[in-house]
C-alpha cells in the first residue's frame, strides 16, 4: 500500500475545502478523489472504515434526506455499506487515507494526526 495521501473530497463542502486547504498548507498533495463522481465501491467503504475505526453508521450523513427515504435507520451494517456504494452523498466528508490510515476531516486538523 502506497503512503500517498488521498482525500475524499466534495468541492461544495466547507469542511472539505477546508481540510483540503490545511494539507496543502502542510506540504502535502493529496490525490483528490471527487468521491461523488467517482464513488469508492463497497469493497473500498469496508477498507476505509476499518481504517477510520468507526462502526459504519458513524461514518455516514444521516441527515441526507435519501437515509430517511431509504429507510437506513434500522439497516444493517452490510445494507449501509451498500448505500454509500450507491449514493455517495451519505459518506461523510472528507476522509484523509495515508497508507493504513484514515481520518474524518471534522474538524479538518484531525487529519493531521495521520500524515
Amino acid at each position: 500500500m502506497s503512503d500517498d495521501v488521498v482525500i475524499w473530497h466534495n468541492p461544495r463542502c466547507s469542511k472539505s475545502r477546508q481540510t483540503l486547504a490545511l494539507l496543502k498548507e502542510n506540504g502535502v498533495e493529496p490525490t483528490v478523489v471527487e468521491y461523488l463522481k467517482t464513488p469508492p465501491d463497497a469493497g473500498e467503504i469496508k477498507r476505509v472504515r476499518g481504517l477510520l475505526g468507526l462502526e459504519t453508521r458513524a461514518m455516514m450523513r444521516t441527515k441526507e434526506a435519501v437515509y430517511k427515504e431509504l429507510g437506513l435507520k434500522e439497516a444493517d451494517d452490510a445494507a449501509l455499506v451498500d448505500a454509500m456504494a450507491e449514493n455517495p452523498i451519505l459518506i461523510e466528508r472528507p476522509v484523509v487515507i495515508k497508507g493504513d490510515k484514515a481520518a474524518l476531516g471534522r474538524p479538518p486538523e484531525a487529519t493531521l494526526d495521520i500524515l
